[in-house]
């Protein structure tokens, strides 16, 4: 390895070509970075006492240990992509308005006029080629970048983020024409450090590791590129990228492989490795995967090819990218739901459908079940802690399944599913969608249910985008005398307790022209509910007032419908989970089994029992999920499983963490590790309660248990 300290633009200009390898990101500054670089050009040229201003490194591969930067071949960015892109197009922008000045303005300074600009640093003119250019991108880049320094139109598919940036620092330049002595100065400041590396001696990959450790500047998913292509051979690295890595992104698209690409990555392993991987650990969790048994004896080329696959059912799904109307409209519905821990579960689904294991119709019956799923526990405020593990399990369980009956068999799953994991049944689901304050507290998904009672079982959709939400019973609190007489005397409270609930929503066109007229404007007025072509306004045109009964009765009519919209799944087969209770399988305990928090011959309480009753409430508010079970020899409670046990003691409680000793934050020091010491609870860290004012910091402690059980579940 060879560093040394340079100027930018004697880099640029002693070096015949630097290339970026197929395996590097695309480019991806944005206005902010642009901008920035911008406002430091301009300030250190403004400064003569900034002697210069440091951009960062610019990391390259040589050929052979005797290779320098005068060698006539092309030298591979490994580090100082982005930078490199973006001065180059602020260069090319620059000789662009210096063309288009008079001759005594075109050199603002010496060595800044046009021809010189272009011939140092952005062209060879003597090469033919792609080896005329003095940067070569990948891909897409690569094009609209050559297309805007031949002065050539950009092409069909170009890079958003190169024609946007280019079209911005030219408008700087214009906009700041007064300053282009001050810009020349300041990028003749600009210095790097220049990083050359020898593949007989340096191993790239560690080298770009270190570089980018912080993860600030690139994504897991560049990572992971980089980590399969940089170490292979040139011919296989080019073939494996050309058939397989390239067609995923243009399949995501340039912005969609930015923010999404990720996302996939995790789903993708959560599926094939069992376990999901926390955000920002991806790439580590890849490496991990990509070492084990599975994927040795296939081989790269082979993990690559299965990434690419199930790259196609994402994007079929997350992208509207499905060909199939049926499936393309259910994968529409679920990803309005906003639920992408279902992912996993649906590749192994797509999987098995694009195998020819599954039927389109089986196929598409359990994506409406995983609709059914989320929904129905939206609606019944039933939190969501669990899903994430909840739907891995599934995804699981499909992958292992072999034979006829996936269906039946998975919703023998959703069947037995209990406490905060359970798929709430139709009594549950009628009552709560009809009272629940649909509009405020599931405000992201209003206009989707609604949407679905509307079009539910309609041949022809109705296209709901140019509609909004209509509270019939208005929701200004100072309502006109005519509704106050519709509703009764007592027309705050219902105005109150109904406003907000499904009973009194309904989609309009008509928004601004109802406003708070009373019921019956609305109903007959131009446009109004009577003529509406909307099958959640039957009914309205034949309604003489509008209070708590009808509200009350149009709610229970659309809960029905809801029942269908969103079914709860049929199944054969008797299914329950089992509860994993430690200690005994007599669940015929109560508070009063517990010798020490039992009340004395005189009905009194022991002061255990205070302080029980003292923690226990407090433990239960910590998440609605968390559940209390009695046990023979002691209390649990549980959110996925237990995460704290209690055992009542003569003088105090015993209180038992599920959680690693070695995760756990005691500033105090109070807490003993139990690692592999029998006694009646879970966990491996124990801590004794015997006074109230003890109480914050221990359930400081045991929120860390509850925390580190929920820490991979959102």
């Amino acid at each position: 390895m060879k560093a040394n300290e340079a100027s930018f633009l004697h880099l640029i200009r002693k070096s015949p070509q630097f290339s970026t390898p197929i395996y590097q990101r695309t480019y991806s500054w944005t206005d902010k970075e642009c901008r920035q670089l911008w406002e430091d050009i301009i300030r250190t040229g403004n400064r003569d006492d900034i002697p210069s201003h440091f951009v960062g490194s610019v990391v390259y591969i040589t050929q052979n240990p005797n290779e320098t930067i005068l060698s006539p071949s092309s030298l591979l960015v490994i580090d100082g992509q982005q930078r490199l892109t973006t001065l180059t197009l602020l260069l090319a922008a620059l000789a662009d308005y210096l063309n288009s000045q008079p001759a005594e303005s075109k050199e603002p300074i010496e060595g800044f006029s046009p021809n010189k600009i272009i011939s140092y640093y952005l062209i060879n003119k003597e090469e033919e080629g792609e080896k005329r250019y003095k940067l070569i991108l990948t891909q897409t880049d690569k094009e609209s970048l050559i297309a805007l320094l031949s002065d050539k139109e950009l092409p069909k598919e170009h890079s958003v983020r190169i024609a946007e940036n280019f079209e911005l620092l030219k408008k700087l330049i214009a906009q700041e024409k007064g300053k282009l002595v001050t810009l020349c100065k300041g990028l003749a400041k600009l210095m790097v450090v220049e990083v050359a590396l020898n593949r007989a001696y340096d191993n790239p990959q560690l080298i770009f590791e270190s570089m980018n450790s912080t993860g600030k500047e690139l994504s897991q998913a560049d990572l992971i590129r980089n980590f399969v292509l940089m170490g292979l051979e040139n011919n296989l690295q080019a073939d494996l990228y050309d058939k397989y890595w390239r067609p995923m992104e243009i399949s995501f698209g340039q912005e969609a492989y930015t923010e999404y690409f990720d996302d996939f990555m995790r789903h993708y392993l959560t599926l094939t490795n069992g376990e999901i991987p926390r955000k920002g650990e991806v790439y580590e969790a890849f490496k991990e995967y990509s070492r084990s048994t599975k994927v040795t004896n296939g081989g790269i080329a082979s993990l690559v090819a299965e990434i690419r696959r199930y790259s196609r059912f994402f994007c079929a799904m997350a992208f509207d990218k499905e060909s199939d109307p049926s499936l393309r409209e259910a994968f529409y519905d679920l990803k309005n739901l906003k639920v992408d821990v279902a992912y996993p579960f649906l590749l192994e689904l797509y999987n098995r459908y694009d195998l020819g294991l599954l039927s389109k119709e089986d196929f598409l019956t359990l994506v409406r079940t995983v609709e059914s799923y989320v929904f129905r526990r939206v609606i019944c405020s039933i939190p969501t802690n669990s899903l994430n593990k909840t739907l891995a399990d599934f995804a699981a369980q499909a992958k292992s399944f072999e034979g006829d009956g996936l269906v039946d068999f998975l919703n023998a799953k959703f069947h037995g599913l209990v406490s905060y994991k359970r798929f709430p049944n139709d009594e549950e689901f009628r009552k709560d969608i009809s009272t629940i304050d649909l509009y405020n507290r599931v405000r992201a998904r209003t206009t989707y249910c609604l949407r679905k009672l509307e079009n539910h079982r309609r041949k022809e959709k109705v296209n709901l985008e140019e509609y909004s939400i209509e509270h019939i019973m208005p929701q200004n609190p100072s309502l006109q005398e005519q509704w106050r007489s519709d509703l009764g005397e007592d027309w705050e409270r219902v105005h109150n307790s109904w406003l907000h609930t499904l009973g009194n929503l309904t989609l309009t066109g008509y928004n601004s022209e109802y406003s708070d007229r009373p019921f019956a404007e609305k109903r007959d007025m131009e446009g109004g509910f009577k003529d509406s072509p909307l099958k959640l306004n039957e009914g309205l045109g034949n309604t003489e007032r509008w209070n708590e009964d009808t509200i009350i009765s149009r709610g229970q009519r659309l809960s029905d419908l809801a029942l269908k919209v969103w079914p709860f799944p049929e199944t054969s087969i008797t299914f329950i989970e089992s509860p994993t209770n430690a200690g005994s399988k007599n669940e015929n305990y109560t508070i009063e089994s517990y010798p020490y928090l039992s009340f004395d011959d005189n009905g009194s309480t022991s002061s255990t029992r205070e302080l029980f009753d003292s923690i226990r409430k407090e433990i239960l508010a910590l998440d609605p999920c968390v559940t209390e079970h009695f046990l023979k020899l002691y209390i649990a409670y549980k959110a996925d499983t237990n995460f704290v046990d209690i055992v009542p003691q003569r003088k105090g409680l015993r209180i038992s963490l599920n959680m690693r000793f070695m995760d756990l934050t005691d500033s105090r020091g109070i807490c003993k590790d139990v690692t592999k010491v029998g006694r009646w609870g879970n966990g491996d860290v124990e801590v004794l309660l015997a006074s109230k004012d003890e109480i914050p910091y221990v359930m400081g402690l045991i929120r860390q248990s509850f925390e580190s059980q929920m820490v991979n579940e959102v």
